[in-house]
């Protein structure tokens, strides 16, 4: 691989598209200034302008959510996983079928893999634009996004109608269903039931990863997080581990899938035969399978880097999940 062909599988943070017209509540106030980023994958977007930055099926989705303060997320859920890590700000989290049932804090470099099978939302709680990095299981996603009842009702007030077909239509531009489409429908009474509404009690050591414990818990070798084996415990269908300076080596090494790798502080060097490359906090690197391959810190201070892989399983619920 020549340092061009690696070029094409690194996004910069500086040259990251933002779509601000990704999601059914585009429109509404509250949630109307956030920006969505698709970075590996097709991601979920529910709208045409969004712009996928590599379409290299990995076995999971790269993305990410921009956002100023006081700005928020309404509430939804997806078939498969979901994992966030905060890269700046400060976030809340909050889940259930009001966003009343649990919620967490998470600032830089806490990771949150969200339970699925609930309503979840988050919104940025700091005093300056923030910015969370996701994870999603699947080359799809599961297919879309599953919104609360509240949140489709509240967008079509605002002038956005979803479709059956999960293709959002703004009625101030004066589109509309085409003929013989259906919006999309509520979710009954029944089905909403059957949603558990775990308290932060519950969904806290299952399911969040604070930054300073996954430092000191990669003393010696990358921190699995995500994983079978890992901190937070599933298999939703990739591994993520976190490497610190003292975990990191010089000695290359390849995987058989395709490896993301995601600073969140300071600059990492990958190494491979045939060139280098610097990476910063917020940029995302595609490493192809069977590229043996080092990272390390290029620079003295704080380091830390997320390194996330497909594994063989399945991606669908998490363990935990519904």
């Amino acid at each position: 691989m020549t340092p061009q062909d690696m070029d094409a599988r690194i996004v910069r943070y500086g040259d990251l598209h933002p779509c601000k017209t990704a999601f059914i509540d585009a429109h509404t106030p509250g949630s109307d200034q956030k920006e969505n980023f698709t970075i590996i994958g097709g991601g979920v977007s529910e709208s045409p302008d969004q712009h996928v930055h590599i379409t290299i099926p990995h076995g999971f989705n790269i993305g990410a959510a921009g956002q100023p303060p006081k700005c928020r997320n309404s509430l939804h859920d997806h078939r498969t996983a979901e994992a966030f890590f905060v890269l700046s700000g400060r976030w809340r989290f909050f889940w259930g079928r009001w966003g009343t049932a649990g919620e967490v804090v998470l600032e830089p470099g806490d990771i949150f893999n969200i339970p699925t099978g609930v309503f979840r939302g988050f919104e940025n709680i700091g005093t300056d634009y923030g910015m969370i990095m996701a994870i999603l299981g699947g080359d799809d996603a599961g297919g879309g996004v599953m919104w609360a009842p509240q949140v489709i009702e509240d967008a079509a007030d605002h002038g956005l109608v979803l479709a059956e077909t999960g293709k959002l239509y703004d009625t101030k531009k004066g589109e509309h269903l085409p003929e013989g489409v259906q919006p999309m429908p509520l979710m009954t009474e029944e089905e909403l039931a059957k949603r558990p509404e775990p308290t932060t009690a519950e969904v806290l050591p299952n399911h969040v990863a604070r930054y300073w414990d996954m430092v000191a818990l990669a003393d010696r070798s990358p921190c699995t997080v995500i994983g079978e084996t890992g901190l937070l415990q599933d298999k939703p269908g990739f591994e993520v581990d976190f490497l610190t300076r003292a975990s990191a080596t010089p000695a290359k090494a390849a995987q058989d899938r395709p490896t993301v790798l995601m600073p969140v502080k300071g600059h990492w060097r990958v190494d491979w035969d045939g060139g280098s490359a610097t990476l910063a906090p917020g940029d995302t690197m595609s490493v192809p399978e069977h590229l043996a391959h080092s990272v390390v810190p290029a620079m003295t201070g704080e380091a830390a880097l997320y390194r996330i892989t497909a594994t063989q399983d399945p991606a669908g619920p998490s363990w935990s999940g519904a």
